[in-house]
C-alpha cells in the first residue's frame, strides 16, 4: 500500500514560521474575507479562516453581503477595501450569485492585498517565475511534494485540470522545478487520451472536481498522487482518483479528506503575511 502524503505536519510546521513572523511585524495584519449569499462549504472555510487567524495573531474580518448584489456594488465594496490602508489582505469566497463575473471582480481585488493570489497580475508574476504571493491550492500542493521528499526535476509530471487558480499555476511551479509537465483537459478527455497520460506520470496531480474520474488501474507502480479533488457523494467526502485501487499501485497519495485540503487554508494566511510585509516596506504615498 502508498504511503499516505498528509498535509497535518507541514502545514503545523508552516503555521509557526507565520506566528513568528507576524509576532515580529510590529502590527496585527488584517485579513477581510467576503462572502455573498449563502453557501454551506464557503461558510466552513470562512470559519477555518477565522480559527486560523486568531491562532496565528491575525485580525479577520468577515463581511457577508446580500445575495442580490450587484456586481458595480461588489467592485465598489473591494475598492473600498483596496483603499482602507488597515486592510492588509481581501479574499472573495466562491461560489458567486449568477449575475457576478468571478474574473471581472478579481482584477479589481488590488495585486498588493490579494491573499488569494488571483489578481491577473500575481497570476503573471507565477508564470515569470518572480511570485510571492500564488494561489493558495497550488502553493499546498507544492509545499506538500518538498515536504514529502518527491524529487521533481526530471519528472514526468501529469496534471489533470487546467483551472486558472489551480491548474495552469501549478504547471508553471512544476516547470520551474524543471519537471517535464503535461496538462490535460477535457479536451484530453474528449479525444479518449486521459489514461494513456495519466499512464506515463511518475507525479500525477488532479484537480478537477468529478469523483472516480482516474481509475486506479491508470496509475502506474510507484507512481506519486496528489488528489486535490473535493467531492460528497452520498454521506462521504472523495478525490477525484479511485483511492482503493490507485494506493495499491502509487508509492505515494494523498487520502480525501486530509490530503492538500488542511495546507490550503495555511497558504492563505502566509500570502497575507507577505502582502503585510511588502505594504509595511514601500514607500509612504504623499
Amino acid at each position: 500500500m502508498a504511503r499516505l502524503l498528509e498535509a497535518k505536519a507541514v502545514a503545523e510546521g508552516i503555521r509557526e514560521k507565520i506566528k513568528q513572523e507576524v509576532a515580529s511585524l510590529g502590527f496585527r495584519p488584517v485579513l477581510v474575507s467576503l462572502m455573498i449569499g449563502e453557501n454551506a462549504g464557503a461558510e466552513a472555510y470562512v470559519k477555518s479562516q477565522g480559527r486560523l487567524a486568531d491562532e496565528l495573531g491575525i485580525e479577520f474580518r468577515f463581511n457577508k453581503l446580500p445575495s442580490a448584489i450587484s456586481q458595480d456594488e461588489l467592485v465598489d465594496f473591494i475598492e473600498r477595501l483596496n483603499r482602507d490602508d488597515s486592510v492588509n489582505g481581501i479574499i472573495v469566497q466562491t461560489p458567486l450569485p449568477g449575475q457576478i463575473d468571478y474574473k471581472k471582480v478579481r482584477r479589481h481585488i488590488s495585486p498588493d492585498k490579494d491573499a488569494e493570489g488571483i489578481n491577473p497580475a500575481n497570476i503573471g508574476k507565477v508564470l515569470l517565475g518572480q511570485a510571492k504571493i500564488i494561489p493558495c491550492t497550488a502553493s499546498a500542493v507544492m509545499e506538500l511534494l518538498d515536504y514529502s521528499g518527491i524529487e521533481l526535476r526530471g519528472k514526468e509530471v501529469v496534471v489533470v485540470g487546467f483551472s486558472e487558480i489551480v491548474g495552469k499555476p501549478l504547471a508553471c511551479l512544476l516547470l520551474e522545478r524543471l519537471a517535464t509537465v503535461s496538462v490535460c483537459h477535457i479536451g484530453t478527455s474528449e479525444a479518449g487520451n486521459l489514461d494513456k497520460h495519466v499512464k506515463e506520470a511518475e507525479v500525477l496531480i488532479v484537480a478537477v472536481g468529478k469523483a472516480g474520474l482516474v481509475k486506479g488501474e491508470w496509475i502506474k507502480e510507484g507512481a506519486v498522487v496528489v488528489d486535490v479533488g473535493i467531492n460528497k457523494v452520498g454521506d462521504r467526502i472523495v478525490g477525484d482518483v479511485e483511492f482503493e485501487p490507485a494506493s495499491r499501485r502509487a508509492s505515494c497519495i494523498t487520502p480525501v479528506p486530509g490530503g492538500v485540503g488542511p495546507l490550503t487554508v495555511t497558504m492563505l494566511m502566509r500570502n497575507l503575511l507577505e502582502a503585510a510585509k511588502d505594504q509595511k516596506s514601500a514607500p509612504r504615498k504623499e
